[in-house]
Parts: structure tokens; sequence; C-alpha cells
């Protein structure tokens, strides 16, 4: 009999995750790339490099993510929430997280953990303002990639006010410091400090942010200059940090971790072929 692997997919506004696991939860595979509106096209890459890596094994296959409840219609793929995903992986593989902060593409997610209790989940997804297509925008401003970004931020002298909230204002704000000759790494210092005061002031409403805290989502994973400015804001150290090394697909593996809960098994080329016949049958 074959073995049976657990495909988690997070479909998002901006990225494709994807990560297995094998039988006993332990991660076979992980990929995080940015999709360019092809989800269909990079999903089927990805279950190809994973039956390169696995072989053409049985997988039990879940998704999630803001654009993962589609595909799971069309394809008749079983759905989970992205902080119903995230909140397995903290009660399987770290248990002593008290807060989850996730920024992503088009939203922020902020989780309370405490005792006894169902978690608190809170979301962000109203304006721009505190995720990572924010952070976006500001770069492009700039003409700068991202890492060059996050090291300017790191030599900032100056913290100044920008209007995160809104797309529109902040990138007022920001034209206007460029117009004062303000430092690059300046600017961009505050860019970071605004998404963590937006992301702190719009989810923690009555509740403390207490360690460990967990940072996940591209963003929190891959700029490093934003880490510290939150830990900042919430006036935490290093040590209260969890920066998880799969932080950057806790959905997609939490929705592994959930996939062996539905019973859907089929062959990693049977789902291949499943996607590509839809996708060559739709008008």
């Amino acid at each position: 009999m074959r073995s049976i692997i657990h495909i988690g997919i997070d479909a998002g506004s901006t990225t494709i995750k994807g990560v297995v696991t094998d039988e006993k939860n332990k991660l076979l595979y992980k990929d995080y790339r940015r999709h360019f509106a092809d989800i269909t096209g990079n999903l089927q890459k990805m279950l190809c490099e994973i039956m390169e890596k696995t072989g053409d094994c049985m997988a039990e296959l879940c998704i999630t993510g803001s654009a993962g409840m589609g595909i799971a219609e069309r394809y008749g793929i079983p759905f989970v929430q992205e902080v119903v995903a995230s909140c397995e992986v903290i009660r399987q593989c770290h248990p002593e997280i008290k807060t989850l902060v996730d920024i992503g593409g088009e939203d922020s997610k902020m989780i309370f953990f405490r005792e006894g209790k169902s978690p608190d989940i809170r979301m962000n997804g109203s304006c721009a303002g505190g995720t990572g297509s924010f952070i976006d925008q500001m770069v492009a401003i700039l003409n700068v990639d991202m890492n060059e970004f996050s090291r300017l931020a790191g030599k900032a002298e100056t913290i100044y006010p920008i209007a995160s909230r809104c797309g529109v204002f902040s990138k007022t704000d920001v034209q206007n410091l460029l117009a004062r000759n303000v430092a690059k790494a300046d600017i961009a210092a505050s860019v970071f400090h605004a998404v963590s005061m937006q992301v702190v002031a719009s989810l923690s409403r009555g509740y403390n942010i207490e360690p460990k805290l967990f940072l996940c989502g591209g963003p929190f994973t891959f700029i490093p200059s934003l880490r510290k400015a939150f830990m900042g804001e919430v006036s935490l150290t290093p040590e209260d940090i969890v920066v998880s090394e799969n932080s950057e697909v806790v959905p997609a593996w939490g929705a592994a971790l959930l996939a062996n809960k539905q019973a859907n098994a089929k062959s990693v080329s049977e789902y291949l072929s499943l996607f590509k016949e839809t996708e060559h049958a739709a008008p």
C-alpha cells in the first residue's frame, strides 16, 4: 500500500504556499512563491515538484487562503479558514504561544491563546494599511527592492509619522518626505513603524500582547527590519519572539495538518489531472 501524504495549499492575494507532511506530520516539502494572478498554473507546478520529491503517493489535500475558497469550490477540494489552520499549527507544534500575529498580502491577523479559552481571533482586511501590499507600495515609491528597503531601515536615525491606515494618504506622506529630502533610510524605518502601529492599534484592542509571540507571514519572515519595528512597538525582546523556520507557510502547514481529517485521498497525479482537466474545460 502506498504511503499517504498530506498537502496543504494557501492561495493568497499575491502568493501561493504549499506544504506536504507525512503520516507522522513531519514536513517533507514547502514552497512560497508569488503567483502573479496565475494561481492554478502555480498550483500545478507545485504538484509536479511534490510528485518529483515524494513519488506518486496517495495524498489528502486541503486548501486555505483568501483565494482558496473559490478554488476549493471549483475543484471540489476541502477548504479551511486561514485562522483555523494557523490555530492548528499552534495547537500541535507551538503550545507555548500566547499571541500570534500574521501579516499577509491583503490583511493582517492577531490570535490570542489563553488557557481554558477558545482562541480570540482578530482580522483586519478593510484597508491595505498594515499589510504586505502596503509595504510593496512604499517600496515602489522609493524605487528600491525589498532587501534594500529593509537594509535602509536599519540605518535610520529619525521616525516620521506616516498615515498607514490609508494607502492614498500614506503615499502622500511618503512623497512629501521625499520632497523634503528626508533620508530614504528614515522613510523606510518610518514605514515599518507605521505598519507595526496600525497592526497593534487595529487588532489588539482589549488584550495585552503577551509572550511568547509567534510572528508569521511573508513580510515578518523575510523582512528583518519589520520584525525589529514590531518588537519595539510591543516592547518585547528577541527572546519573547518565535519565528519558526516555516513561518512563511503557517496556514498551508495548518491545512496539511488538517488534511488527514478530510478522507479525500487521491494520488498526486490524479490531483494534477483534476486541475488540468477542469482548467481546460472552463469557458
